[in-house]
């Protein structure tokens, strides 16, 4: 019987739908320098709009799913996503046959590294998109939940990606961050080190980025997100609002640690608005609580740092990144597109590595990033 993954290939697809549930990001990565990983083509897949809207609400509700509801609902995903590959494979060139595996990070719905009460019982985290499905329908093997055996390791299951930002961005001349700005933000710290090799990586979630703006955006808007952050620049902060979020304890928590929007929703917003505060000073505000958040934990676990390298959605909106720099003085924030990495396409970048790993038997967690018991190979393979 032969390995259900053709190691023999190069190429790996990812495929990744974050907290913000804002669309799929395809990338198709070529591994044959695997130091120097080449992005071939990447694309972005919409969601149908009834299916998001029930993304985004499940993401932040505690309102029960029946299980034929939840059944259904993991076999859609997984027939858009394979949808999203096939739309990529097309607009690529390449064909299925040559794609070793697709990596498929999942929708998250819940992320409960700690148990569902907090108590550490029973820890799980719960990404959809059935990869039987993905594999029947495209013919490629599929790698599948990848942040579930950090967790069980005693981990948080994520961030997974800090051993590629190191092998991708890190400089034995300065102390560096990447800084993710999807739904939830999270750092990966690069300290510079004598021998250049990144051997103090760490990483962590800092808290909410695009998913609470987005969120309050749609409800006052109808717009699915603050383009250009023209919303948030037409308020003004509430000094008061910002520290009655920032004073969250899950701020104060010491990393390694995790979230996701179960944590940050609108619920948890109205929690802490005083009553009649303008719609724009809150996302004004919310912008704003990105910013102190981020800034905070940088400062406070490498406050060194010189380079901050940004990817995902908010590197799209200026005012956030103006923010950003002005909460970080002695940095230089840029784009990861300056180091040649499409902002956008990161992540799914990260999850094609991941799946290369996994068939290669490989690690693909830090155990000093999730707090997880030791290396472990993550995700389970569906054959083609």
């Amino acid at each position: 019987m032969s390995f259900p993954i053709p190691t023999e290939r190069s190429v790996y697809l990812g495929l990744m739908s974050g907290t913000s549930a804002d669309g799929i990001d395809v990338a198709l990565v070529d591994f044959s320098q695997p130091t120097t990983p080449h992005m071939l083509s990447g694309h972005a897949w919409p969601w149908p709009a009834d299916l998001r809207q029930q993304l985004v609400e499940l993401g932040q509700s505690s309102a029960p799913l029946g299980l034929d509801d939840f059944g259904e609902l993991h076999v859609r995903i997984g027939t858009v996503f394979a949808d999203a590959v096939h739309a990529a494979l097309r607009d690529s060139g390449i064909a299925a046959a040559n794609v070793a595996a697709i990596g498929c990070h999942g929708q998250t719905l819940r992320h409960r590294p700690h148990g569902r009460h907090g108590d550490g019982r029973f820890p799980f985290t719960l990404q959809l998109g059935d990869p039987n499905v993905l594999a029947e329908r495209t013919g490629i093997a599929v790698v599948a939940d990848f942040r579930s055996r950090d967790v069980a390791a005693g981990g948080q299951g994520a961030p997974l990606l800090p051993a590629l930002h190191a092998g991708l961005l890190h400089s034995p001349a300065e102390d560096r961050a990447v800084l993710n700005l999807g739904g939830i933000a999270n750092i990966t710290l690069l300290p510079r080190d004598p021998d250049g090799a990144g051997s103090g990586v760490r990483g962590f979630d800092t808290g909410p980025a695009n998913g609470l703006m987005d969120a309050w955006c749609q409800r006052h808007t109808g717009q699915p997100f603050d383009r250009g952050g023209a919303f948030a620049a037409s308020g003004r902060v509430d000094p008061g609002l910002l520290q009655r979020l920032l004073a969250e304890p899950w701020f104060a928590l010491a990393p390694p640690k995790s979230t996701g929007r179960d944590q940050f929703h609108l619920d948890w917003v109205a929690s802490r608005l005083a009553g009649g505060e303008s719609p724009a000073d809150v996302q004004a505000t919310l912008l704003a609580l990105t910013a102190h958040s981020v800034a905070d934990a940088l400062l406070a676990t490498q406050p060194r740092t010189r380079r901050v390298i940004a990817c995902g959605g908010g590197v799209h909106n200026p005012v956030l990144m103006a923010a950003l720099a002005a909460r970080l003085p002695e940095c230089q924030v840029e784009s990861s597109a300056s180091h040649g990495l499409d902002p956008d396409y990161v992540e799914a970048m990260g999850f094609a590595w991941l799946a290369r790993q996994t068939a290669l038997g490989l690690a693909g967690n830090l155990p000093s990033v999730t707090g997880a018991a030791g290396a472990r190979i993550l995700g389970a393979i569906h054959p083609a």
